[in-house]
């Protein structure tokens, strides 16, 4: 018997809570793994042992401190969405925040010029599910560290997402663990398709900018989640594992090229979208 969209979304808050609660539980029982409050990043494992994780408090200086340039650039990027909220943009932002699958691979079909999907390209799926644990999981050192206060939570607004915003209100808003996913993402997929590489970065750069778009992040917490994904891929190519899926994935795409497969998206309306 087949799942209503409402009942299937119903299913994944509840995951999200229980998943919350054992990592509460783990936290008391005194567990030395960094504290995680996004649940997205712990639903399926990565490829990489936290030890074997990029380290963000070797990386990363701290967020801007109050009264300096980098504050004022951070708000005047945020000014500067204020006129795309309730616009197609913003739309695009609330698809690009969602980070159950298969709307992640989705966001990045269009892109690829293919569909990602258990189906035609199940590596190049479980590919992304894994690159995105690992990403998110390595901006922990500094998100736990400095816990910095989310920009709607500073000027008492919404973002495009108010079902996740009790969860954005317990999760260090620097740096971004959404644009480390979705930047990594870019890099791994433009190795697999490189003359698609161009289109693949600016979806990257998009899925990132989607955060502030959101009013869920800050400019330069976006700014630091690219470096941590930058950092996440160049881990993984040391990894056996990442690198036969990278290979895998390659064929997969091959493939459904050879077969004349195409996105079943909206490719238009999404790059008039992202245009705004």
């Amino acid at each position: 018997m087949s799942m209503t969209g409402t009942a299937v979304r119903a299913a994944h808050v509840s995951l999200l809570a229980l998943l919350a609660l054992c990592g509460q539980a783990l936290a008391q029982a005194g567990d030395t793994q960094p504290r995680v409050p996004d649940p997205h990043f712990k639903i399926d494992p990565g490829y990489l042992e936290p030890s074997a994780l990029p380290d963000s408090l070797d990386l990363l200086g701290p967020p801007p401190a109050s009264g300096s340039a980098a504050l004022a650039r951070d708000e005047e990027a945020r000014q500067a969405t204020l006129a795309l909220r309730g616009t197609e943009r913003w739309k695009q932002a609330i698809r690009d925040a969602d980070l159950v699958f298969p709307q992640p691979a989705d966001n990045f079909a269009c892109a690829l010029g293919v569909p990602i999907d258990e189906q035609n390209t199940p590596h190049l799926f479980s590919l992304m599910k894994k690159v995105m644990s690992d990403a998110g999981l390595s901006t922990y050192g500094v998100k736990n560290h400095y816990e910095r206060t989310r920009p709607f939570v500073v000027h008492g607004e919404a973002t495009c997402t108010p079902d996740q915003e009790a969860i954005l209100h317990e999760d260090g808003s620097y740096p971004s663990g959404h644009t480390a996913a979705g930047w990594a993402w870019a890099l791994a997929l433009s190795e697999i398709a490189p003359d698609r590489a161009n289109a693949l970065l600016a979806r990257g750069l998009a899925f990132g900018q989607s955060r502030v778009v959101c009013n869920a992040h800050w400019q330069s917490d976006v700014d630091g989640g690219r470096i941590m994904g930058a950092a996440t891929v160049a881990r993984l190519h040391a990894d056996p594992a990442f690198m036969e899926d990278l290979r895998a994935a390659r064929a997969e795409v091959e493939a459904a090229r050879s077969k004349g497969l195409k996105p079943n998206r909206d490719c238009a309306s999404e790059a008039a979208a992202l245009a705004q």
